[in-house]
């Protein structure tokens, strides 16, 4: 497939990135400098990110804010304003975060943006989520290039925190009057890579619930056999809960139009209690990440979690470290005029879609709850789906044609016609 590239920029031809490869293209060195920054949890370098950020934004000539919507999580927004400022706008974000790293299971030093002979960059926050970022950054750069101006005004954000859950970052935003400021109408962020020729776009997000629960029970001596333990009470929740998640394993399974999207996921991630070997425990508890999908009753779920628990025996209970109740979707029927505007510029540049729940979390739940549509879309096809893996790595040549895809995306969706609303 023959793949249009954003031409260069000749002043950032000469500009000198440390490790820039002769010849390679100024999108790509761009790229590979914003790796190199170790924005990694639980200690992330934001204060370098924020330059970086800054420095695109003069390069630009794009307004540039920076909101700290609590001490050290700065959001800072770049925006490229409409000719019609009425209008409501479209945001485009992503996370400076990256997860942490097991540099003994890399084969490259995963903040040194190495790229290897067939194209392929390694360096964490490759897939998850920088190439995004960039991605956004020189589209608009190719756009401007070209002397394009359309009736939407264009903010792009770039939020602290998403990688431990967004409560420090666009959770916080959301409810800020900044936020408000923006007048948002359709969002864009992150989605995942595909194996395939198809990309994947997600209009929706599983609810994040994460409970533990306590079993408290008889305690003894080691050797004796203790009527109503915690162990055995416990032994019964996790069974329950088991064997849900393998109805729901199977479900999947045996359904080939399910995606994992659809099904509830439910791990047990955590185990405590105990105090000696030859002590029985009067307490004893675990930890479960539940994923639901927006297609499930909350409340009969939470429900089905008591029955569980009851039947456990007496001085069992659980308690909720995440109970994400927004269930809002984004509408992809044709009708709607965001919809049609993301899904005619794709089949313009014949692009397959395939449209689907996102299994995990990402700051589009925060944007949705706020009240505007938000749909997760990664241009990146046949790549394997690495975020928070081991050698995560994209092609240039994805990352490259992703340019593209986003600068099509753009003029289509910031020259969306005025809505009734905004009449």
């Amino acid at each position: 497939m023959d793949i249009m590239l954003p031409e260069g920029d000749s002043k950032r031809t000469e500009e000198k990135v440390r490790g820039q490869d002769p010849g390679e293209h100024p999108s790509v060195a761009l790229f590979r400098e914003y790796l190199r920054l170790k924005t990694v949890q639980p200690e992330p370098n934001y204060d370098v990110a924020v330059r970086f950020l800054e420095r695109i934004a003069a390069e630009l000539g794009l307004g540039c804010q920076k909101v700290e919507v609590c001490p050290g999580q700065v959001v800072t927004i770049m925006t490229w304003p409409g000719t019609d400022p009425q209008l409501r706008s479209i945001l485009l974000n992503s996370h400076t975060d990256v997860v942490p790293v097991f540099e003994e299971h890399w084969t490259h030093d995963p903040f040194e943006a190495f790229k290897d002979s067939q194209g392929n960059i390694y360096a964490r926050g490759a897939q998850d989520m920088k190439c995004v970022s960039i991605q956004y950054i020189e589209a608009i750069r190719r756009l401007k290039a070209e002397g394009k101006r359309f009736p939407r005004t264009i903010h792009m954000t770039f939020v602290p925190d998403e990688e431990i859950g967004g409560f420090k970052g666009m959770e916080l935003f959301v409810k800020r009057p900044e936020f408000q400021a923006l007048n948002i109408g359709f969002a864009l962020d992150e989605g995942l890579a595909n194996p395939t020729d198809t990309f994947t776009v997600f209009y929706g997000e599983k609810c994040a619930w994460w409970i533990k629960v306590k079993c408290e029970g008889n305690p003894g001596h080691g050797s004796q056999f203790i009527e109503n333990t915690a162990a055995e009470k416990l032994n019964r929740v996790i069974t329950s809960l088991l064997q849900f998640r393998e109805s729901e394993k199977q479900r999947l399974k045996c359904d080939e139009h399910l995606t994992l999207g659809d099904v509830t996921s439910l791990n047990m991630t955590m185990l405590s209690g105990g105090v000696s070997f030859n002590v029985v425990p009067s307490e004893l508890s675990a930890g479960f990440d539940i994923r639901i999908p927006p297609t499930v009753n909350l409340q009969a779920f939470e429900e089905q979690l008591t029955v569980w628990c009851r039947a456990a025996g007496e001085g069992v209970t659980y308690k909720f470290y995440q109970k994400y109740m927004d269930q809002t979707v984004t509408c992809i029927e044709e009708s709607d005029p965001w919809w049609k505007a993301f899904s005619g510029a794709c089949r313009d540049m014949h692009i397959t879609l395939k449209c689907e729940i996102f299994p995990a979390s990402t700051d589009s739940r925060f944007i949705r709850a706020a009240g505007h549509p938000a749909l997760g879309f990664s241009p990146m096809n046949h790549t394997p789906v690495l975020l928070h893996d081991h050698n995560e790595y994209l092609n240039e040549r994805v990352f490259l044609r992703g340019i593209e895809i986003y600068a099509c995306l753009l003029s289509s969706l910031a020259s969306v016609p005025p809505l009734p609303a905004e009449g």
